[in-house]
């Protein structure tokens, strides 16, 4: 098992998570996080910290489609190990639909 970032990271961006990762497995893009499924150590303390609730352990159902995402951006996006704040409009953010296809970015984020 591992851990796995869904939807709901997408333009909330909070980064309590990589503050207590302790195998520094969190890649960021633009506007969200992902988790390195090789590094994860399965410890699970990043779930509980996530505000947005984005963070899933791998074996709850129909998350095929996010292991994949997590897998393929965290190879090419920059390792995140510092806390920074989340975008000003986060709040605003968190629970809409259709996340993925309307507001996710390929593109990488700035990292350490």
């Amino acid at each position: 098992m591992t851990y796995v970032v869904t939807d709901n990271c997408i333009r909330c961006k909070y980064m309590d998570c990589v503050e207590v990762c302790p195998v520094d497995c969190f890649y960021e893009g633009e506007n969200m996080l992902v988790i390195h499924p090789d590094e994860c150590i399965d410890c699970g303390v990043c779930e509980p910290e996530c505000p947005a609730e984005a963070i899933k352990p791998d074996t709850e159902p129909g998350l095929e489609s996010w292991i994949k995402l997590n897998g393929d951006y965290a190879k090419t996006w920059p390792n995140i190990t510092v806390r920074r704040d989340p975008p000003e409009d986060a709040k605003d953010f968190d629970g809409k639909p259709n996340k993925l296809a309307e507001l996710f970015s390929p593109e990488p984020g700035q990292g350490d």
